[in-house]
């Protein structure tokens, strides 16, 4: 199972990237650089409202998994989901009145408009608090999905959806109208369907009860601690990793920060071939924890720690260094590529380290533990917030994308010692010099060499063939570099031929 949930977790959200990335330049191209900057902040306003699931969709994952290993009978779970689907739509209810109050305020007072209607501004961010809280719901019913192991049919939705969203909208800006309100309906449309479809999924397939479910303070109670500290924990991650969009959509011009926004998505992109990886590992991480499994435990964070190294080594050194001619090629837009180049490979870099986390971040949530993550991310909190605040006005973009890396840097170096002191307290070396270091220093050794290849002469479908061979050519250096993902490499291919 896990291997299937890996591949259909690569197919579907990779798919799901590509048909979102595909689409970005011809975004730009009928509605402008300013207008996607309204979609920039979207994006970090979606992830500041996941604060409002207080917990709920990751603590409902858990419980799913642990509903499969025996840990939950059909009417607890039954009655917890309910319970959560209850109190998230309240604050789906909270977040569209709140967008009605205050978007007339946000598009006078706080966004530098600059040739957009503010009327047009307005009615944009009002829809916009609509389609965030329908994508809250939607995270209701992932989140079960996941647990409850169904990670095929989750992605097959995902990636249905998501050709939906993004091909669906290029239409409309095409055919219907170019403007930005239409583009934003048109998500609210797909975010409807979505929801209905991934309602009758987690229906489906949980168990039949005789009774009836219903809302139930003791379902609540009894996962209280775990969802409140990963309601803390999203807290200060979001605080860390969205405050610079924040901070930036108030100083720079609106059009000024789409050019951010468009380096912070093309970074943020390499966590999409984290998730996949993510995703699979913790309901497996789950339960073997509950089975107090702790070889095989151990066995699984290194076969997912390395996995994730090989993956984003590869595709995050590729952006670092030829940054530049892959947004030229993809927008066909030297102005944009060389404006936004650096910045992007200040982000990658930051983006590379934060994921390398992501797997020990998954181990601590399936051992229950979020109160480190919360304490972590305060202390961090305190010093970047007012980084932000004093480089953002006299570096830009360049200056928060800095705070970004120095953050990750912090994590990497101290705050993984905090949870080897505590759970796998003997695979920290492990972990730090066989799953990161010796495949990171490998391949950035392999694409750094690639880049000092003249390629200036070659034309575009050349380049192209060659930097996805840089690339791949990284992806089998960090592999071999990698024991457990080198291993399994070789078995593979003894079986093929076998």
């Amino acid at each position: 199972m896990m291997r299937s949930n890996i591949i259909s977790n690569f197919l579907g959200q990779g798919w799901s990237a590509l048909i979102s990335l595909a689409f970005v330049p011809i975004y730009i191209k009928y509605l402008g650089i300013e207008s996607y900057g309204l979609i920039g902040l979207f994006t970090a306003l979606q992830a500041w409202l996941t604060i409002l699931d207080m917990g709920m969709a990751p603590t409902l994952s858990r419980e799913m998994a642990r509903h499969t290993g025996g840990a939950h009978s059909a009417k607890s779970i039954w009655d917890l989901l309910r319970s959560i689907e209850f109190l998230v739509c309240i604050f789906a209810v909270i977040i569209i009145c709140s967008a009605w109050g205050v978007s007339g305020w946000l598009a006078e007072g706080w966004l530098k408009v600059d040739t957009l209607p503010l009327q047009d501004v307005s009615q944009s961010l009002f829809i916009m608090g609509v389609v965030a809280s329908l994508r809250l719901i939607e995270n209701v019913y992932r989140s079960s999905l996941v647990g409850l192991q169904q990670q095929v049919v989750v992605n097959l939705v995902g990636a249905a959806m998501a050709t939906l969203r993004s091909g669906g909208a290029v239409l409309v800006l095409i055919w219907v109208q170019s403007d930005i309100r239409a583009f934003f309906i048109w998500q609210g449309v797909a975010s409807i369907l979505t929801v209905l479809i991934l309602s009758f999924l987690v229906y489906k397939k949980l168990p039949s009860i005789s009774a009836t479910a219903q809302f139930s303070v003791e379902s609540l109670r009894q996962v209280g601690s775990f969802a409140v500290g990963m309601m803390l924990t999203t807290f200060f991650a979001l605080l860390l990793t969205q405050a610079d969009k924040i901070i930036l959509s108030k100083i720079l011009s609106l059009s000024e920060f789409g050019s951010y926004t468009f380096a912070a998505l093309i970074s943020s992109g390499l966590f999409m071939f984290v998730m996949p990886i993510t995703q699979a590992f913790f309901p497996r991480f789950s339960e073997l924890y509950a089975q107090k499994d702790i070889s095989n435990l151990s066995k699984s964070f290194h076969q997912g720690a390395q996995l994730v190294t090989v993956l984003l080594v590869a595709l995050a050194s590729t952006l670092i260094f030829f940054g530049v001619q892959i947004i030229t090629l993809w927008t066909q837009n030297p102005q944009l590529a060389e404006k936004s180049a650096p910045l992007v490979s200040i982000l990658a870099m930051g983006s590379l380290l934060n994921g390398l986390l992501w797997i020990p971040y998954q181990a601590q949530l399936a051992h229950g533990w979020t109160s480190l993550g919360v304490r972590v991310n305060a202390v961090a909190a305190l010093f970047v917030v007012p980084a932000i605040i004093v480089v953002a006005p006299v570096y830009g973009g360049i200056g928060a994308a800095y705070v970004w890396l120095v953050l990750n840097i912090g994590y990497i170096a101290i705050g993984m010692s905090f949870m080897f002191r505590r759970i796998l307290t003997e695979e920290k070396w492990r972990w730090f010099f066989e799953d990161v270091c010796i495949p990171a220093a490998v391949g950035f050794g392999f694409v750094w060499l690639a880049s000092l290849i003249d390629i200036d002469g070659v034309g575009g479908v050349g380049r192209i063939f060659f930097i996805v061979g840089v690339c791949g050519g990284a992806v089998v250096a960090c592999s071999l570099a990698a024991p457990l993902v080198r291993r399994y490499i070789v078995k593979s291919v003894a079986l093929i031929f076998n």
